[in-house]
């Protein structure tokens, strides 16, 4: 939790040539004609498939691409030598074989498994989800006894909500907050919601610690605007088993500010911009 705290800090000082944020998000796209997928919509009927094997991935972190190689055994990829040094001190230094050895069996050739689906060694990420889209509720979805859907027990949830409620410093607060639990109530399980809209706004939890326009920086690379496109909510914490505690991860929302044109270029991977919110706002809106 004290690494968002900074990051709100930090996040308040405009026209920062290097900011120093610990919550970052990068933007990745492909032009329509590529060499993986086809330059047609998916037609969703179970089909559809990449048009080749996508990169190798890094072995440590499974984020990056790995176009760094293990100099003894040459199966196992890296994004950086950093990387490479982590695994090798945390174990692949005794599974290491050179290539014309049989390789150890828990060290799949390529950091792929026989699946297709890629292991990665560090135990610092969180799991792979596929999220599924789908429109607004209007209603509340309920169950066959006429309750509301949680992903927690009820008792835990009026908890939490009468904790964080007593921490607002201002009615202001209170009645957005009370306001975003009923927007969210119509889809409890939703952990982001997508506009890519030019006039849409964020879901703000609570009215203090939100941006101005002033607050977005211009894209890094095309200096044009950053408009809002999605936000995370704090739900998805409960899929990766963040314990619910004062000094836990947690969050109000994080909302993703992206390039106006989503601008192309010679970058693969294209720094955007996060606003974080936290439930409480008191001690950290000073600039």
């Amino acid at each position: 939790m004290a690494c968002l705290l900074k990051d709100q800090h930090e996040q308040w000082k405009r026209n920062q040539d290097k900011p120093s944020r610990s919550v970052k998000v990068f933007r990745c796209q492909l032009p329509r004609y590529n060499s993986f997928y086809s330059s047609e919509p998916p037609k969703n009927n179970g089909k559809d498939k990449p048009s080749s094997d996508g990169a190798v991935l890094c072995g440590w972190c499974g984020t990056w691409r790995g176009d760094k190689v293990c100099g003894s055994c040459r199966r196992v990829h890296y994004c950086s030598e950093k990387h490479q040094a982590v695994h090798w001190k945390s174990g692949h230094k005794r599974r290491c074989l050179p290539s014309s050895i049989s390789q150890d069996a828990s060290e799949p050739s390529n950091n792929r498994t026989l699946s297709g689906v890629q292991e990665v060694a560090s135990n610092g990420l969180w799991p792979e989800y596929e999220i599924a889209i789908t429109d607004e509720c209007e209603d509340k979805v309920s169950d066959d006894n006429g309750q509301v859907n949680l992903l927690i027990s009820s008792s835990r949830v009026d908890e939490s909500i009468e904790a964080l409620m007593d921490s607002f410093g201002g009615e202001d607060d209170k009645k957005s907050w009370a306001s975003f639990q009923e927007r969210i109530s119509r889809t409890p399980e939703q952990v982001l919601r997508y506009y890519r809209d030019a006039v849409a706004k964020p879901l703000w939890p609570t009215s203090s610690g939100q941006p101005s326009k002033a607050d977005i920086p211009k894209c890094n690379y095309c200096c044009g605007q950053r408009t809002f496109e999605f936000q995370v909510l704090p739900q998805i914490l409960y899929y990766f088993g963040v314990e619910n505690d004062a000094q836990s991860l947690d969050w109000a929302t994080i909302a993703v500010y992206t390039c106006e044109s989503s601008c192309d270029g010679n970058v693969a991977y294209k720094e955007e911009f996060a606003w974080v919110q936290i439930a409480s706002q008191s001690s950290t809106t000073q600039r």
